[in-house]
């Protein structure tokens, strides 16, 4: 098949230029200053308003299954990837069983490479056994099996020995842990952010020292060991303060945030809105501040979405007894392009924290725009209007505080295994 994309601006996480590429079998043969008359070409684009970055992956993501089919599935969860421009995900081990074997492991790699669809999944694997943070998995097994990672995502590893030799064992096959750093004694029963709107709402708060101490807990054992550690969903000022000096002593370190971090503050809370109810809690106007001069200078290496699904049941009742999480696959594109339009980060940098880093920390080759290199691609157009509602969301789940927005921009192609999918 061939493939012709003339007009549009590529984008790389080291430049942004105006070229044509003709894609044969799968393969960039060409980028040319000059358009690119094919005429017997499979696939023609010609539109100058379209970004053609590196394939998108969204690292930490949960797809449900198996266990939770009535919240997501690897269908609908591999369906909302593709609708959000996503090459891959990687999914998170808190299913039912827990992904801490490699029969769970290749169950869920077979699940999705028999849907056919455009996006590969990469699971992370448990740290722990059943995520109860007691006795360690079979890594070797697991990493054998496909697991790129290893995380008790939602449930910090309390126990500091345990966490020790999880990060040396992981280390040892060349994988990251990535941590969901939280003192869960702080936490414990808190429904949001501790502070002035949890005071006017009664509702308990969660302290920003729940996230800090673990953050330091995490960072002072990959200090330890000397392994590789990525410290997921940070919230924080303080806990970017803490990461960004551990980055300067050569500490092994990266982060994610996701969107909602950047985008609301505890104030969405107001009028006990459930569907705003995340762990770690949405923060205040100062923390928002410092995620998004994190992600300008580099502190934080990865934005995910940290796509959480929940039936209506679970997020339409009592605050206090809401499920925590908000799906984020179909969000993300427009959300981080809101923050090129702040001037916050750039392209280059888009394409470095949604491409080649999260690739680069889970040990997988990241896409490149070079002739003779596959063809992995995310097409973007940066400057449509659309309105999210429940209607056009290819999740089962709608928990979403964005629904009824209008956004600004949208994934419109992908580019993969030779083809050119329309979204």
């Amino acid at each position: 098949m061939k493939i012709v994309i003339n007009d549009a601006t590529i984008v790389t996480s080291t430049g942004v230029f105006r070229k044509n590429l003709l894609i044969k079998d799968g393969r960039i043969v060409r980028i040319e200053s000059v358009k690119i008359r094919s005429t017997n070409a499979d696939c023609f684009i010609e539109d100058k308003n379209l970004l053609v970055f590196p394939g998108f992956i969204d690292m930490h993501v949960h797809l449900r299954e198996p266990g939770y089919e009535y919240k997501e599935d690897i269908a609908s969860g591999l369906k909302a990837a593709f609708n959000g421009g996503f090459v891959g995900v990687a999914c998170m081990a808190n299913t039912n069983p827990v992904n801490d074997n490699a029969t769970v492991t290749n169950f869920i790699k077979c699940k999705a490479d028999s849907l056919g669809l455009p996006v590969s999944v990469y699971p992370i694997a448990a740290i722990t056994k059943g995520l109860m943070g007691e006795n360690l998995v079979e890594m070797g097994e697991l990493k054998e099996a496909g697991a790129v990672a290893f995380s008790d995502d939602g449930m910090p590893v309390s126990n500091a020995d345990i966490l020790r030799r999880a990060m040396e064992y992981a280390d040892s096959f060349g994988m990251p842990v990535i941590c969901h750093s939280e003192e869960p004694t702080l936490s414990k029963y808190g429904v949001m952010n501790e502070g002035r709107v949890s005071t006017l709402l009664g509702l308990k708060g969660i302290p920003k020292e729940a996230e800090i101490l673990g953050i330091y807990k995490d960072l002072c054992i990959a200090r330890l060991t000397n392994a590789r550690v990525h410290i997921a969903h940070v919230s924080t000022k303080e806990g970017i303060t803490l990461i960004r000096k551990a980055k300067k002593e050569g500490i092994k370190v990266t982060c994610e945030t996701c969107p909602h971090y950047f985008t609301l503050t505890e104030e969405a809370m107001l009028g006990y809105n459930s569907y705003a109810k995340v762990n770690p809690p949405l923060r205040t106007e100062d923390d928002v501040e410092a995620i998004k001069q994190a992600l300008a200078d580099g502190t934080i290496d990865v934005i995910a979405s940290d796509h959480a699904p929940h039936h209506k049941d679970e997020k339409e009742i009592e605050i206090d007894k809401a499920a925590f999480g908000m799906i984020g696959l179909e969000t993300m594109v427009p959300l981080t392009l809101e923050l090129v339009r702040q001037g916050v980060i750039d392209f280059k940098d888009m394409a470095e924290k949604l491409s080649r880093k999260p690739h680069q920390i889970l040990g997988l080759k990241p896409p490149t725009i070079k002739v003779g290199e596959e063809a992995v691609l995310t097409i973007v157009n940066p400057t449509e209007e659309w309105l999210l509602n429940e209607e056009n969301i290819a999740s089962k789940s709608k928990n979403t505080p964005f629904l009824g927005a209008r956004l600004v921009g949208k994934a419109k192609y992908i580019v993969k295994k030779g083809e050119l999918f329309e979204i």
